[in-house]
């Protein structure tokens, strides 16, 4: 494809009961949400539970309109070529979608990153990635990654606290457009 728009890798999902769990690769082409879940035997070869709820959580994807596609490790690792080439098959039908241009695609915020904006604004231009995670019901490292996001489009800004110099927080520092919130 040339390009990673759409890929999210460790994209969280919320469950029927309201858990959260992290699929491999979820890529958002439009609103058709392809995932990939790389699977190898050790992780739950062994264990029936967790065989059986990895499968479970498959089935919940597929429920949910989901295209599910299972990826050995092994084969992955001895034999990327033919990954690779199912891969682009597996993706050669969405291929119009997936390759318009970057900027048009740049110009673009997903649905959190606009949620996170509002409430930067909301917020006296301050969010704190805690405090948005309770709020929008997300994992706080899903927001964080949000957050990186928008300082790389150039929207936020980290602020850090301390001596560490850790991130505990981002100033909304883009200027608002009227697309950028739709």
């Amino acid at each position: 494809m040339g390009h990673f728009n759409g890929l999210h890798p460790e994209y969280e999902v919320r469950d029927g009961r309201g858990r959260s769990y992290f699929v491999d690769f979820m890529l958002l082409v439009g609103t058709i949400r392809i995932v990939f879940e790389i699977m190898d035997f050790g992780s739950h070869g062994t264990d029936r539970s967790k065989y059986r709820q990895d499968l479970n959580r498959g089935l919940y994807l597929q429920s949910q309109n989901c295209l599910v596609y299972y990826i050995s490790l092994d084969e992955l690792k001895e034999n990327p070529s033919f990954i690779l080439s199912v891969v682009r098959n597996i993706l050669n039908p969405y291929a119009a979608v997936i390759n318009v241009g970057t900027s048009a695609f740049e110009r673009k915020f997903c649905k959190t990153e606009r949620e996170l904006m509002r409430i930067a604004i909301r917020d006296n231009r301050l969010i704190r990635p805690i405090k948005a995670a309770r709020e929008l019901e997300l994992d706080r490292y899903t927001i964080t990654k949000y957050c990186r996001s928008l300082v790389d489009k150039g929207k936020f800004r980290p602020l850090t606290k301390g001596v560490s110099q850790r991130i505990t927080s981002y100033e909304y520092v883009g200027t608002l457009q009227s697309t950028d919130l739709v």
